[in-house]
């Protein structure tokens, strides 16, 4: 008996697969995306269709139907139920509902690109809600935890100069991880204080930097980039690896990590870590809500409003810890 679940490599999925590349060109086109977000898309869609395949759902009947829609053709479209398994096998897998929920918007998009360009009868995922998530507080640091990280980097050497000019950068302006090893010598305005960068979507944006990143960002150019520069071929990328080169994300981890280490912090620190503190030093110091959304480049104000939630936090574990009746 032959088993109706078959393997991916049984049928063939090389329309599906073309029309996904089709439409990850078409959002990297239209909507300006960054590269690891179109990657994220093209690996989920691949998935999908992938999994559709699994499902029952004969590709090339699939693409018939789309594409002519003639009469008398086996009805193979997509429906919300099998939208709805692909999001239940992917819970059972262990996938977080936080990934689900952006896997989802992704089938979103795709299906409406169906709709609206190949000639798809239909929109399956029009009624299917978004899994349920949990708000999560991100991690931040304390001013205090923040100053002793800082403080444990060794800038006796032309490295360890550059790691303090880093990661005062990327807390002093709450940069993305991709943000900071991406800036150049003409994203800089040192003395007027501020920095320009590329954010989601390619959009521009001016954030203040404080003195301390000013100072350590200029005597990092003066004392140890010269000297790295000399390893590598010119350029004008700011922050140089020891080979003379940009550093990559996964390098500015492992640097975070070493610091982290030597500064006897046990919480874990991400990249994003140092984004998340920035903001809400910055609120928990009163700044407006809708600059610190400006300097963070939030589309949408509610991405910011989470920083206000730890604030209330940290009032409450200062209530619970400090007030005689908590």
């Amino acid at each position: 008996m032959t088993d109706p679940v078959r393997t991916a490599e049984s049928r063939d999925t090389t329309w599906l697969d073309d029309v996904v590349e089709e439409y990850v060109e078409f959002l990297t086109a239209e909507r300006g995306l960054s590269e690891n977000t179109v990657a994220s898309y093209r690996g989920d869609l691949l998935a999908y269709a992938r999994w559709l395949d699994r499902d029952g759902i004969d590709l090339r009947v699939y693409a018939a139907a789309i594409g002519r829609r003639a009469a008398g053709e086996r009805d193979a479209d997509v429906t919300p139920g099998h939208v709805a398994r692909h999001l239940r096998t992917l819970r059972e897998e262990g996938v977080s509902a936080r990934s689900r929920a952006r896997k989802l918007s992704a089938l979103r998009g795709f299906h409406r690109y169906l709709v609206a360009f190949k000639g798809a009868g239909t929109d399956p995922t029009a009624h299917v809600e978004s899994p349920k998530q949990e708000r999560r507080l991100p991690d931040v640091l304390t001013v205090h935890e923040i100053e002793t990280l800082l403080a444990a980097v060794d800038v006796t050497t032309p490295l360890g100069v550059r790691d303090r000019a880093m990661l005062e950068t990327a807390y002093g302006a709450g940069l993305r991880v991709s943000e900071l090893i991406s800036l150049s010598f003409s994203s800089l305005s040192l003395e007027e204080g501020y920095l320009r960068c590329l954010g989601k979507g390619s959009k521009e944006r001016i954030v203040p930097l404080g003195r301390e990143a000013v100072d350590w960002i200029g005597r990092y150019r003066v004392e140890s980039r010269p000297a790295l520069a000399r390893r590598g071929r010119p350029s004008e990328t700011l922050f140089l690896n020891a080979r003379g080169r940009g550093l990559s994300r996964m390098g500015f981890w492992k640097i975070l990590q070493k610091h982290v280490r030597a500064a006897g912090i046990r919480e874990r620190v991400k990249p994003h870590t140092l984004r998340h503190s920035f903001a809400t030093h910055l609120l928990e110091g009163g700044a407006d809500l809708r600059a610190v959304q400006e300097m963070l480049g939030h589309a949408d104000i509610s991405t910011t409003q989470i920083y206000t939630h730890v604030d209330r936090e940290y009032l409450k574990e200062i209530h619970r810890t400090y007030h005689p009746r908590a």
